[in-house]
């Protein structure tokens, strides 16, 4: 269920974060049965790491404390909605819902705006800003192949 505390959490978060001076204007917080089992904010800056959104940071959290890579019947309250990769890692998450208040048009107004990564996503490869190149390996060792014969894989 949806509350408005869960997201104003959220946003407090992402406040506190913007007056500490550690990173952007974002904070984010699992809920799963009526109790926060993970919080983030937004480390990028401070932690020279671009993955250290403050999504991520919640789903890494939550996900540690449950002692699993998936989110079930869990909820993500996010002050903003999620950029490209913060959604990613949310569908890989598998979380009941996301709840967001600012959006990524309020997002792009203050200097955070993901429009470009949405098209290079939908970009053929030679087009896209940074060139990405297929190059295989001489190796006879095929992991793929391994992981579809694997006994022991988990599947997610």
């Amino acid at each position: 269920m949806h509350e408005v505390r869960w997201m104003n959490e959220a946003i407090q978060l992402a406040y506190r974060n913007v007056e500490s001076g550690n990173g952007g204007p974002f904070g984010a917080i699992v809920v799963k049965d009526g109790k926060v089992i993970g919080t983030g904010v937004n480390e990028v800056t401070s932690h020279n790491d671009p993955t250290a959104h403050a999504e991520v940071q919640a789903i890494r959290e939550a996900c540690r404390l449950l002692g699993s890579f998936q989110l079930t019947d869990c909820d993500i309250y996010t002050s903003c909605e999620p950029c490209p990769m913060c959604l990613g890692a949310i569908y890989w998450a598998r979380p009941r819902a996301v709840y967001f208040s600012f959006d990524r048009g309020e997002a792009a107004s203050i200097g955070f705006d993901d429009a470009f990564i949405y098209d290079e996503i939908g970009a053929p490869l030679e087009q896209r800003r940074i060139p990405m190149h297929r190059l295989q390996g001489d190796t006879a060792e095929d992991p793929f192949v391994l992981w579809r014969t694997s006994h022991g894989r988990v599947e997610y």
